[in-house]
């Protein structure tokens, strides 16, 4: 509406100024021809000036409707930054790696467009980034890489600790020496530091070629730097679980570990008809070694035989340190017979260790009982005690058949 007055007044002026012409021309006797040429050139000027403010209104009408975008822009991600933020405060402790990336994940993908997405966990001691989560194409594919520093895409940023832009996703597949295909062609890699200190990297993937902007960049730097604090809050409480449950002379499960294995284990044999069997170890002369030979030769000892425990087992089976010089084997869907071999088998290992101390070597020896479910017992108490007991009787027959050659 504001144009209509300006463009009124132009062709006003051209108009008067035309009239003014032609009285003049009459006035003067000058001929018709200029007199049109006058009057053309004047309605021209106007209609010129009229169309330059229009062309000027709607640039000026395009900059801010732009602008207003990029603003929104601006404050719909500030707004998701801050939501993010938000997050990170609430669950700063409680939450598993897995759980928290899920979150995280589930956030990014409204900010950060994202085909897949996965975080790679830095190890010191190995020098190695492992994918510890991955969802989205091609995520089975992603949790199998493990890349030293330096190595590929992900290891370029460890090393750097600088982001990777538009890289391309199939590089890391090939530093690990595999030729499995993947859909997705871009990548970008932004590292995951708290307090200066390297904890990962943060990777998405896009199966658009060159998809990931300078925009997207800055834009997930910011996001990492509130989400390694997340993620190393995980790290820390999954490292505290693990301890709860792991003897630190051993390395093996604690007892705590066992309760919870064990429920499991016959909630599932009952469910499938199968067989659970404890097979109940006691270390011999434990406490004549202690006193002998030091505490530090006792844990020596007790490692050996933990060590030589759980290299015997099958995987899936549990090697516990229950108590002092006491270990658990569960063995699932074992029966009796295969039970009472392996108690043997294990008493054979054992038999072969020996202990380097002062004076030279000394050998080691297990007293061993087992307890089957469900025929000697339904509950984890009960199975314990008759193991317990069977352990007492195998140690008794022992020391009998010792003094008596």
């Amino acid at each position: 509406m504001h144009q209509w007055p300006f463009a009124a007044r132009a062709y006003a002026g051209g108009a008067l100024a035309a009239a003014c012409a032609i009285v003049a021309a009459s006035a003067m006797s000058l001929s018709a021809v200029w007199v049109g040429l006058l009057t053309t050139a004047t309605l021209y000027l106007g209609y010129q000036a009229c169309l330059s403010h229009v062309r000027v209104e709607r640039v000026k009408a395009r900059q801010m409707s732009e602008l207003t975008t990029t603003l929104d822009g601006i404050a719909a991600a500030h707004r998701e930054i801050n939501a993010l933020y938000e997050i990170a405060q609430t669950i700063a402790s409680g939450l598993t790696v897995a759980d928290t990336m899920a979150l995280v994940s589930s956030k990014l993908s409204s900010l950060v467009p994202f085909s897949a997405c996965a975080l790679f966990l830095y190890s010191d001691r190995t020098e190695q980034l492992h994918c510890r989560f991955a969802t989205g194409i091609d995520a089975e594919l992603i949790q199998q890489q493990v890349l030293k520093n330096g190595q590929g895409l992900v290891g370029w940023v460890a090393r750097n600790r600088r982001s990777l832009v538009n890289a391309r996703p199939q590089t890391d597949l090939e530093v690990m020496g595999s030729n499995a295909p993947t859909v997705l062609e871009s990548a970008l890699v932004c590292p995951l530091i708290v307090a200066g200190e390297l904890i990962g990297t943060l990777a998405v993937y896009h199966t658009a070629s060159g998809f990931y902007q300078d925009d997207h960049s800055r834009l997930l730097d910011r996001i990492c730097g509130q989400a390694a604090a997340v993620i190393h809050n995980a790290i820390i409480f999954e490292q505290t679980q693990q301890d709860s449950l792991t003897d630190p002379l051993t390395g093996l499960p604690n007892t705590r570990s066992l309760y919870q294995h064990l429920t499991r284990e016959l909630a599932r044999a009952a469910r499938m008809g199968s067989a659970v069997a404890l097979i109940v170890m006691d270390l011999d002369e434990f406490k004549e070694i202690n006193d002998t030979y030091g505490h530090r030769a006792g844990d020596r000892a007790l490692r050996e035989v933990g060590r030589a425990l759980r290299s015997a087992i099958r995987p899936y089976d549990m090697c516990v340190r229950y108590a002092g010089d006491e270990f658990i084997v569960v063995l699932s869907g074992c029966g009796r017979e295969e039970a009472d071999a392996k108690r043997r088998e294990l008493q054979t290992i054992v038999a072969r260790l020996a202990l380097d101390v002062e004076s030279g070597q000394i050998g080691m020896a297990i007293s061993a009982g087992i307890a089957v479910f469900p025929e000697d017992g339904d509950t984890y108490e009960l199975l314990l005690a008759v193991a317990d007991r069977e352990m007492y009787v195998d140690k008794h027959a022992r020391k009998t058949e010792t003094l008596a050659s």
